[in-house]
């Protein structure tokens, strides 16, 4: 290194993201596994599956429904009763004994889900009527098309709002570090970003500010309840998972991440296949941490990751499935241990099986 050079960062270095001190820049993604009970509540192996897993600098967890109307698929957890509350404590407090830091991911899924998932007198909701073309689930499990969803009104917008605030409050108040609004892969604050799902006339829609604007004031609410450096973003330009059409939607992205930095959060945790001028551009403007994932069908072993690092692409880069068969992957990575495969047939299948029997590896391994 010549006089004066900066070193680059690496995946191990620590970093500051908000309010929170974290071990090193690998971020552990939120990764469904469907093992809470029809009541939303986690069961006590969850506790024990994420604390094996602190070794990330950074936990997100599963999608995790902000009111009993969000849900979108059986055996997702809630956070909006005392019970789930409970639950995510001990889920809290275990991760933190092993020396670890947890956001809990909160995702209103819209009109991805069933109404046989929500309360009676709730409605399945988006911002325009506009069905997506593939099948949900039901409570029973069974696939079928998804239904015509109704458009929130303005009062319905304003009862969503409050609810991913009283959930970021009950999260930190269980103890966990901080919450991820769920803004991408095709659930409700995508819905509103996206003109494919947003055909609203009103302040919510019809321009790039326009569709923007519900998930600004959401996270604007969240940000009040528990502070902005404590609340991330999630977002997928240009996503088309669950039915979504958002390609050419720069304009609303710049304007959410405009919106977005003026509340300065700790983080924006960008889903990116390939970078893009967007990407750069988000990059750029972005006045605090950024998080990249490579998404589901991306590469995201050690050598893929640390140039992202390296050539300050970003800030963090999250991780999914990796750690599901490794939960104590950045020490293998530190330690060159090989990674073990995961068992796709244990993802959504229930119970402890492929959930908290992968072991970590031996401390003398090579």
């Amino acid at each position: 290194m010549t006089d004066g050079a900066v070193a680059s960062a690496t995946v191990f270095d620590p970093v500051r993201v908000g309010d929170i001190e974290l071990a090193n820049r690998v971020v552990m993604a939120p990764m469904t596994r469907n093992r809470a009970d029809a009541r939303g509540v986690l069961p006590d192996s969850a506790a024990t599956y994420y604390a094996q897993r602190a070794s990330a600098g950074l936990i997100v967890t599963e999608g995790t429904q902000p009111s009993a109307a969000a849900k979108g698929y059986p055996g997702t957890p809630g956070i909006h009763d005392d019970d789930q509350e409970r639950a995510w404590r001990k889920v809290a407090d275990a991760v933190h004994a092993a020396g670890g830091r947890i956001f809990c991911q909160l995702m209103h899924t819209g009109r991805i889900g069933h109404p046989s998932l929500i309360p009676a007198d709730a409605r399945i909701v988006a911002p325009s009527a506009i069905p997506a073309q593939l099948e949900v689930a039901r409570a029973d499990g069974v696939m079928v098309p998804a239904v015509v969803p109704e458009p929130l009104t303005s009062q319905g917008i304003t009862e969503v709002i409050g609810d991913f605030a009283s959930a970021a409050g009950r999260a930190v108040r269980a103890g966990l570090d901080g919450v991820e609004l769920h803004a991408a892969n095709g659930y409700l604050l995508h819905q509103f970003l996206s003109p494919g799902t947003n055909r609203r006339a009103d302040e919510y829609g019809g321009s790039p500010q326009g569709r923007a604007r519900f998930v600004i004031e959401v996270a604007a609410a969240v940000a009040a309840e528990i502070g902005a450096g404590r609340l991330g973003i999630r977002i997928s330009p240009g996503g088309q998972f669950n039915d979504m059409q958002d390609k050419g939607n720069e304009d609303t992205y710049l304007a959410l991440a405009d919106g977005l930095a003026e509340l300065r959060p700790a983080y924006l945790h960008t889903l990116r296949r390939r970078s893009s001028p967007l990407h750069r551009e988000l990059r750029h403007r972005w006045p605090t941490a950024y998080v990249l994932n490579t998404g589901y069908l991306g590469a995201s072993e050690l050598d893929d990751i640390s140039p992202l690092i390296a050539s300050d692409a970003a800030d963090l880069v999250s991780v999914g499935r990796l750690f599901i068969s490794n939960p104590d992957l950045v020490r293998r990575w530190e330690r060159g241990v090989p990674r073990a495969p995961w068992d796709e047939t244990t993802f959504y299948s229930g119970g402890d099986r492929g959930y908290i029997d992968y072991p970590a590896a031996h401390e003398g391994q090579e």
